[in-house]
């Protein structure tokens, strides 16, 4: 008898329970009030995540870049070609290796920001009237302890214990 045929059925959680749809679902559910505003100005969720994570860094490496907002490398190129030929990213060579590319927000890009970060904000500010401030940052606070756990930790291989 083969190992499969010798195991007894695992039953596994429900679909609406699964931790990875849940975390999907509570991003929809976030990102359905923040597209509309990024569609008036003419941006995708995507660029924009590119454009808030050059906000932190006055420049950042193109893989550098591509890790902070979970973008693939063929995606993050075309959304950086994008957002160059609107004139809100400027690239230059990194000094030091010049096969490598650094990445800044451009003047017109900061103004960008600062136009629409007030939408932004105010989007923020009722998401936290409505789910309550404290509960919002204990929500934020248990991500990033998750991310910390599950990123710096082994694989977890989901092989059952003997």
């Amino acid at each position: 008898m083969s190992d499969v045929e010798t195991r007894s059925p695992v039953r596994i959680r429900h679909f609406t329970r699964s931790l990875p749809m849940s975390l999907l679902r509570a991003r929809e559910a976030v990102m359905r009030h923040f597209r509309p505003e990024l569609r008036r100005y003419g941006l995708t969720e995507q660029q924009w995540r590119v454009l808030r994570a050059l906000m932190t860094q006055p420049g950042m490496e193109v893989a550098e870049l591509a890790e902070s907002t979970f973008l693939l490398g063929p995606s993050l190129s075309r959304i950086l070609r994008d957002l160059e030929g609107m004139g809100y990213i400027a690239r230059r060579l990194d000094e030091a290796d010049h096969r490598r590319s650094i990445i800044s927000l451009s003047p017109d890009g900061a103004a960008l920001i600062e136009r629409v970060s007030p939408d932004s904000e105010a989007i923020y500010a009722e998401i936290t009237r409505r789910f309550g401030a404290q509960r919002l940052t204990d929500l934020q606070t248990m991500l990033r302890e998750l991310e910390a756990l599950l990123a710096d930790g082994p694989l977890i291989d989901g092989k059952p214990e003997k």
